[in-house]
């Protein structure tokens, strides 16, 4: 998940020089405790906490460091500092900058991933592993694409609300668009949050092919998948049915709240997000397939840095707690979609319903967008270059950019980026 990155440069220092593990040795240490870093917003203290009541001889030492970027930045301090955690989460678009470093990571196959390799997507297993094999990484969850909206704006607009039809209104992203516009014309209000990451951030996610092709290749400038949900990005910017508030900030949390748009994409774990911002709104929204049908943003990993004093005890609660079991109840709990497919025809997840989406089947809807997914490589830059491709979007949605020469304009940039 994209969160802003803040000035943390002295912070993640200190937490470095504080030397959380304290120990440059992958032996020795206290067998009974362990550090797990962890980014802040998705509630891990839960996790950690069930698992110590099972195991009350251990100790976890939880630090939430902050935004998945900061984690990732302090994660990379650390490593070339020395001084690391035992266990790290990281987000699956940090992943990849990970994945092209091995020796900082101990190869989980010497701890036995390989034995539970076969309960996870193997799209989402391949994203963690180096070349020449070493698995550096073990799935959480995923982040299956479907689209939230507001019944009673819709009812305002004379559309259908019925979740069934509502996803029949848009098979594909310009029926999506035609539907933005018939809303804006009958109430004058916007259809969508913004373009950037409600249309081309999930377009972009819905191919084979996105910024690096099948042999791990840059690809991002002659992708066809790329420039089509690049296209559809530009198109949204310029309809006139945007809010154009950016995900994830201040203003749109707000408008969120009251109304100021009616849909917004909403990969699974988007649906906390509303839970939080807009709490009045509980049985207004509802959730509707995905123009396309399928995709997935979001997911994360969790990894053992190669200097960890006690890699064992990382490794066990890896084990335990991302089991297939282990991640069907906390998706029930919680709301992370399961990384292991092998759940997702259990009773638990396919009748899992949620109250505050009018009770939408969000077990089965979302875990249908991941069986229809064909999986593309997500390179070292990918994070970069799609930053690039949502600015080139939203300086046309803000009236700064030129839609004619975005597309050009947005490559010049992602070259000027990665150097490449």
């Amino acid at each position: 998940m994209k969160r802003r990155i803040a000035a943390v440069a002295a912070g993640v220092a200190m937490l470095v020089a504080a030397g959380c593990s304290g120990n440059s040795s992958g032996s020795g240490g206290d067998s009974k405790s362990f550090d797990f870093w962890s980014f802040s917003g998705i509630n891990q203290k839960a996790a950690v906490e069930e698992y110590q009541k099972k195991h009350p001889d251990l100790h976890v030492k939880l630090t939430e460091v902050g935004s998945s970027v900061e984690t990732a930045q302090a994660l990379t301090t650390a490593l070339a500092g020395g001084k690391v955690p035992d266990l790290v989460l990281i987000q699956g678009d940090d992943m990849p900058k990970f994945v092209e470093q091995p020796q900082n990571f101990v190869d989980l196959r010497t701890l036995g991933a390989d034995d539970i390799k076969k309960d996870y997507l193997d799209w989402v297993w391949s994203q963690s592993v180096a070349k020449d094999g070493p698995v550096l990484g073990i799935p959480t969850d995923v982040g299956g694409l479907a689209i939230a909206y507001r019944k009673d704006l819709f009812a305002a607009a004379g559309l259908p609300t019925d979740r069934v039809a509502v996803g029949k209104l848009w098979p594909t992203w310009d029926k999506f668009l035609d539907v933005g516009k018939q809303y804006k014309a009958k109430t004058g209000k916007a259809f969508i949050d913004n373009a950037g990451t409600s249309v081309f951030y999930q377009a972009v996610q819905q191919g084979d092919m996105k910024y690096y092709d099948a042999d791990r290749n840059l690809a991002y400038d002659r992708s066809p998948q790329v420039r089509k949900a690049f296209d559809y990005g530009i198109a949204a910017a310029q309809s006139g049915i945007t809010a154009k508030l950016a995900s994830f900030t201040e203003s749109w949390s707000a408008g969120m709240a009251k109304g100021d748009f009616a849909v917004v994409a909403a990969p699974s774990w988007m649906l906390g997000s509303i839970r939080t911002n807009a709490p009045s709104t509980k049985g207004k929204w509802d959730i509707a397939t995905i123009p396309g049908g399928a995709g997935n943003w979001g997911g994360s990993y969790l990894a053992i840095p190669k200097n960890a004093k006690n890699p064992k005890a990382a490794w066990d609660y890896i084990k335990e707690m991302q089991s297939p079991q282990s991640q069907l109840a906390h998706y029930v709990e919680a709301g992370s979609l399961p990384s292991t497919p092998s759940v997702y025809k259990d009773p638990k997840l396919t009748s899992h319903s949620d109250p505050f989406f009018s009770n939408a089947p969000t077990g089965k809807i979302y875990t249908d967008s991941l069986l229809g997914l064909k999986p593309f490589y997500i390179g070292p830059d990918s994070s970069a270059i799609g930053q690039e491709f949502l600015n080139a979007v939203t300086n046309v949605e803000s009236g700064k950019g030129d839609p004619a020469k975005a597309w050009d304009t947005a490559l010049q940039n992602i070259k000027t980026a990665i150097g490449k």
